[in-house]
């Protein structure tokens, strides 16, 4: 490795390629039509985030003149430059994807976007007619004459700025006027079509009518822009005396924070772009003018399209999993044998079953519950405040500090105060993103503790969408320590040292790098040593030196890591044994999963954590040993498919770009999602066709068992 060439990757620059790991699949002329529009709009949504999130707060610190550079050597200029130049390409890729190809290859598939003059005489009339009672009667076009006059927009809305001639007033001066969609207004208007579907883009009509908008003017110009607010901005929790109001306060605040993106149809004159440059203080390298449809990511919508199941893939409903009986209590298969579940492939019901019943249950006394992000009408909250509708004890820990879902869990949180549910925030300065339920049942032996810990959130939507772990056990040391981590967070009291599970920010950290430390010190006493990891993200520089030091004494590593990897692997001297591979395909990978060889006594844990400070030093996670054989022997397997994949499999190159893995010659390519669903649907037939093997014999009234 050379001396100049940083140990580490640039985080912002790793989560941008992760990202066009995503476009390529909206790129793939092998992916259904619908699907890549899903991708491509997915990459979209996640370059919004970014914006608002990453280059957000790169932007305040390049303002505040603070220079310290990342682990990867680069100040906040020079990480904005990298990330302006890096972005605009992306989304160069983007378009070259929508324009270029995948609107034809709807369009063939009975998908059109039609302009204004593509429209029949029957489609004209029915478009006019939603302009003059839905469109003009709803929008209100504002007037700028000075700056103060610009309206405060809405982030992430979609806007047109209208030119106007001059007039004598303005002394020959360019006029302008905004035109603000808002979130409600809708954008797809539908067409009549004697087959398909076929559409207008709002913006596409309001240039078409504008001068109805400006009766007696002339328009010269009606250009459609988007602005991206920073939302980079938290509320100061020691100031903060109700943090449910400081939340309030803070979602208000960022509807008036700076713009740091501007999108704009390229068509745009010079006068127009200057003009929302100099109004939203927009810098050159900020804007972005494209030659297509502004936002992307509401696209989304068409992939729900009805009577077009042709254009995506194949359906894969989640299977029940063959250690669940459906006709017991989730109770009872608990007692006989922990159970773990591995999303989407499984449902999630049994789950959102062990809690509906637990609210119903008279034996059960209490629920302690962790909720970091829920579904809409989440069933889940439902039984919660069932539960203590029906006199139970019921506990939940709402982070309110979940981005972007903070207005939801402040609606939750209120309505579950509002059934008797006590209620907590969290704890000061840390995110509660441990994935916990805590489930106390009085049963003939005493007292006993039913437990789920997740590597995914409480959300039965995203559970259909998400690879994610569930594991649920009653067993003793795991729930005492469940019970404790409880506690702590709601009692004010200092965590006692935990029986098997470990929690960050406490002994998290501490934990992985003395099991990186011990499978390293076996190595270099010439034993056998390994270490395999699948996560979302590889950030935290002292974990990825104790992999380096790992891998120069000699162990195999192998890491699957889906998005931000801030690890060089295969560099000569530092990591040449470590390899990281990086899966985007249909589901999104999201669990965390961690194998060490332990000298032959494998050790496998589930977590909530990725290997990230923020994670580790900045919330509330726990990390789940799986001592049960068949629960750990199946993660391992988990582990083993998805090194596999030679299909959706990419592996990251020691500068942070990526390759595609192809499979050894003769051999047929492995897609690893497919492997798993099939493994699963293979297993609930087995199990189908062992319980048609067994015979229950009809027995006469009143005869003994």
């Amino acid at each position: 490795m050379s001396s100049k060439q940083p140990r580490y990757i640039n985080r912002e620059l790793s989560w941008l390629e992760f990202n066009q790991r995503v476009l390529d699949e909206a790129l793939d002329s092998n992916t259904p039509p619908l699907e890549r529009l899903k991708f491509l709009a997915i990459t979209a949504s996640n370059l919004d985030e970014f914006f608002m999130v990453r280059v957000g707060g790169l932007q305040m610190l390049a303002e505040q003149g603070r220079l310290k550079p990342d682990p990867a050597g680069l100040n906040p200029v020079e990480q904005l430059q990298a990330i302006s130049q890096r972005a605009h390409r992306m989304t160069v890729d983007q378009y070259h994807c929508y324009v270029g190809s995948l609107e034809i290859q709807l369009a063939d598939q009975g998908i059109r976007r039609l302009r204004p003059d593509e429209l029949s005489e029957r489609q004209s009339n029915a478009v006019e007619l939603v302009f003059e009672n839905e469109i003009l009667a709803v929008l209100s076009p504002l007037a700028v004459r000075e700056a103060e006059d610009f309206p405060l927009l809405i982030n992430q809305t979609l806007n047109v700025c209208v030119q106007l001639k001059p007039d004598d007033e303005s002394g020959g001066q360019a006029r302008f006027a905004i035109i603000p969609f808002g979130r409600t207004t809708y954008r797809f208007i539908t067409v009549p079509s004697d087959g398909g579907y076929e559409y207008v883009l709002l913006e596409d009509i309001i240039r078409d009518y504008a001068e109805k908008f400006f009766p007696g003017e002339d328009v010269v110009e009606c250009v459609p822009f988007r602005i991206t607010r920073n939302a980079d901005i938290s509320v100061r929790e020691d100031l903060a005396s109700d943090l449910l109001s400081g939340m309030e306060d803070l979602l208000d605040e960022r509807r008036k924070s700076d713009c740091v993106r501007l999108e704009i149809h390229d068509c745009v004159t010079t006068k127009s772009r200057l003009f929302l440059q100099q109004t939203l203080g927009v810098r050159d390298e900020d804007v972005y003018a494209v030659p297509g449809p502004l936002d992307l990511s509401s696209f989304m919508r068409l992939t729900d399209l009805q009577g077009f199941d042709s254009l995506r893939y194949p359906s894969w409903p989640p299977r029940h999993s063959p250690n669940v009986d459906l006709s017991e209590s989730m109770f009872d298969v608990i007692a006989k044998n922990d159970v773990l579940l591995y999303h989407p492939y499984e449902s999630f019901e049994p789950v959102v079953r062990l809690i509906e019943e637990a609210a119903d249950d008279s034996e059960v006394l209490a629920i302690k519950q962790t909720l970091y992000r829920t579904s809409r009408n989440s069933p889940i909250v439902a039984a919660l405040k069932r539960a203590a509708e029906n006199g139970k004890h019921v506990t939940a820990i709402i982070e309110l500090k979940a981005r972007f879902d903070e207005a939801r869990n402040i609606e939750w949180a209120k309505k579950l105060e509002q059934a008797g549910v006590q209620v907590f925030y969290g704890v000061k300065g840390l995110k509660t993103h441990a994935k916990i339920c805590i489930i106390v049942r009085r049963e003939p032996q005493g007292i006993q503790r039913y437990m789920h810990f997740g590597t995914g959130n409480y959300n039965e939507v995203t559970a259909r969408l998400y690879s994610d772990a569930s594991f649920m056990t009653c067993n003793l040391d795991l729930g005492a320590d469940a019970t404790s981590f409880f506690n702590a967070i709601t009692g004010f009291s200092q965590p006692q040292k935990f029986r098997k599970i470990e929690a960050a920010p406490i002994g998290l950290r501490q934990k992985l790098l003395e099991m990186i430390e011990a499978e390293t010190q076996r190595k270099r006493q010439g034993q056998d040593a390994r270490i395999v990891a699948k996560m979302n993200a590889l950030v935290d520089p002292t974990i990825i030196d104790a992999l380096y030091d790992a891998s120069q004494a000699g162990i195999r590593i192998s890491l699957n890591v889906r998005g931000i990897c801030c690890l060089r692997p295969g560099v000569p001297g530092l990591s040449e044994n470590i390899e990281v591979i990086s899966i985007v395909d249909r589901f999104l990978e999201h669990s965390r999963i961690f194998y060490f060889y332990h000298g032959g006594d494998e050790r496998v844990f589930i977590s909530s954590a990725d290997w990230m400070p923020r994670n580790l030093d900045r919330r509330l996670e726990l990390l789940v040993p799986i001592e049960d054989k068949l629960c750990r022997d199946r993660l391992i397997d988990i582990l083993r498919t998805s090194f596999s994949d030679t299909s959706k499999g990419r592996r990251i190159l020691p500068d942070g770009s990526y390759e595609s893995v192809v499979p050894a010659k003769g051999e047929a390519a492995v897609n690893s999602q497919q492997a798993l669903y099939q493994q699963v649907c293979d297993a609930e037939k087995r199990a189908e066709q062992s319980q048609r093997t067994v015979f229950e014999p009809h027995r006469a009234p009143g005869t003994g068992a």
